[in-house]
């Protein structure tokens, strides 16, 4: 039996302070929250033919909204529940889960580790609610989003109506999508298909079997686990050891914790060419990314006898290589604790990647933070940062 989520109250002139996980941000104008996917929908769609400005808000942890606040209305989803979904199409020891968009994402995960069900157990810890994942095709610890996600409800405002479109539509990439490239609507449910039920026998002869995890595909958490990359561990064990992991970050919510009190990573890894990453320091930290297969140029014989161009093929695409925005943040000169003097803004006592609220910030002073690094970064290496949160209001 999968438990039931209280949604949150919000009322008109709520400071998006009570809003994010970054806990800055002055008032929204008027607060609408939804609480079924009829109301969603209704909610969106009313808002959609007025003229006033508003904005789709889920748990807050990659928002982070200017001091003035919102002039005009916040619709809060606050939709929960998880439900198997019939697929003939699934091959055995699959399931498919449909996922509402104000789940708790990470009530989620731990559903599906106590059901036995994996494929998301690496992204265990993420703040934010399901709607938002695909959003921006999250990912940690060797996982991505887009390796479970099926298919999203999607309402879809230029066509007026909701419609299911599959994950292969929807332009997934690192931290991208085609919902933030610009595709207008609301995401009103995801599904996912997980594993189901791989099991090792337990670690004592009496004991029962242990289901797995999916392979491991990072070092640090191979480390962490004393495994190789590509070994399978207990289920429960990973989950336990990203926890941990993340925690160690101040990246798991803990309102004791003022290194939590963030947005998660402020800056996504940059990608650049290898060219480029050449430059660097020899020991910069580089991951070369996959280089699409160019497509076969094919020129048939009616084609030519029609008098048509032969096609040449693409140039093959230059080769890229992701950088740590985290270590060209602590050699820029930027370390663990440093803040701006007079700022309740500060990096992360325990991870360069995240700027935190240390008590009493601001969102000016988050911003003012935000853009010292990006010019440090810049100076020191050539590289331009680009924030990973949504930013209402504030200019890097």
């Amino acid at each position: 039996m999968i438990p039931e989520i209280e949604p949150e109250p919000a009322g008109d002139g709520t400071p998006f302070s009570e809003l994010t996980t970054m806990r800055v941000g002055g008032p929204a104008e008027r607060v609408l929250v939804a609480h079924a996917t009829d109301e969603l929908v209704a909610y969106a769609q009313g808002l959609w033919d007025t003229d006033e400005p508003w904005m789709l808000l889920g748990g807050g942890s990659n928002t982070v909204m200017n001091d003035a606040g919102f002039p005009g209305t916040v619709l809060l989803v606050r939709t929960t529940g998880i439900s198997p979904v019939e697929d003939d199409a699934l091959p055995e020891g699959r399931i498919r889960l449909r996922v509402q968009a104000g789940h708790d994402w990470d009530h989620l995960v731990a559903t599906c580790v106590e059901n036995g069900w994996s494929g998301v157990e690496a992204l265990s810890g993420i703040p934010g609610l399901a709607g938002a994942a695909p959003v921006q095709n999250i990912g940690a610890y060797g996982q991505e989003l887009s390796d479970v996600l099926h298919s999203i409800e999607f309402l879809d405002r230029e066509r007026g109506h909701a419609r299911r479109i599959p994950a292969d539509a929807l332009g997934l990439a690192y931290r991208d999508s085609a919902i933030k490239q610009g595709l207008e609507g609301v995401v009103l449910s995801i599904d996912i298909v997980l594993g189901v039920g791989e099991t090792s026998p337990g670690r004592h002869a009496d004991a029962a079997p242990e289901v797995l995890s999916e392979p491991i595909a990072y070092g640090q958490l191979a480390n962490a686990l004393g495994v190789e990359l590509g070994d399978r561990v207990p289920i429960r064990d990973l989950r336990d050891s990203v926890l941990r992991l993340r925690a160690s970050k101040g990246m798991v919510l803990d309102a004791e914790d003022r290194d939590s009190w963030s947005c998660g990573s402020f800056f996504t890894n940059p990608i650049v060419s290898e060219r480029f990453a050449r430059d660097l320091p020899e020991n910069a930290p580089k991951f070369p990314q996959p280089v699409p297969e160019p497509e076969d140029a094919v020129t048939t014989f009616a084609e030519l006898e029609a008098g048509l161009p032969v096609r040449v093929p693409e140039p093959t695409p230059e080769r890229m290589v992701k950088l740590s925005a985290a270590w060209l943040i602590d050699q820029a000169g930027v370390r663990r604790g440093f803040r701006l003097p007079g700022s309740g803004a500060a990096i992360s006592s325990k991870h360069t990647l995240a700027i935190t609220n240390q008590g009493g910030a601001t969102a000016d002073d988050v911003a003012e933070l935000a853009r010292f690094v990006v010019q440090r970064v810049q100076q020191e290496f050539g590289v331009i940062l680009v924030p990973e949160p949504n930013l209402y209001g504030i200019e890097l």
